[in-house]
């Protein structure tokens, strides 16, 4: 189902907010809920998703991180003939997945572990120093216009 409502009036009077508009527009587009996830927050700037992707192997697992999206996908290899298995019933779901996650600025993966069926990626953001709020002095002498005098 597509949102409907018109953001288009918002976009003309904000400045830095694009992606949240976007973001807006896109979700609610009929995604699968598979596989289900948890995101949780460790600590202020350490966060981590955790994927149920039972009955998958760490070969069968991708994990891409690119720009601002982390994407994780799976893909069940093949069963081998001759593998002795004969299924009376199959509950895991094992089907194929592609799952998708926005990551804010400035965040990067850490790490990936698979365990007892849950994949954890932990995300860590990191802002540069430059881009780092810092406290202006209002009246005072700043050190950039001091060295020009001096010059």
């Amino acid at each position: 189902m597509r949102n409907s409502f018109d953001w288009t009036p918002y976009r003309r009077s904000t400045v830095g907010f694009d992606r949240l508009f976007d973001f807006l527009e896109t979700s609610g587009s009929g995604a699968e809920n598979y596989p289900p996830f948890d995101i949780e927050k460790l600590a202020d700037d350490h966060f981590r998703i955790t994927v149920a992707v039972a009955g998958f192997k760490s070969d069968e697992i991708d994990i891409t991180a690119q720009q601002n999206m982390l994407t994780v996908s799976g893909r069940k290899a093949p069963a081998a003939e001759g593998e002795g298995r004969q299924l009376l019933y199959s509950g895991i779901a094992t089907r194929a997945f592609e799952r998708r996650f926005q990551l804010a600025d400035f965040v990067r993966v850490e790490r990936a572990d698979l365990s007892d069926g849950l994949l954890a990626i932990d995300l860590v953001r990191e802002v540069p120093e430059a881009m780092k709020p810092h406290k202006i002095a209002i009246g005072g002498n700043t050190p950039a216009i001091e060295d020009k005098k001096a010059a």
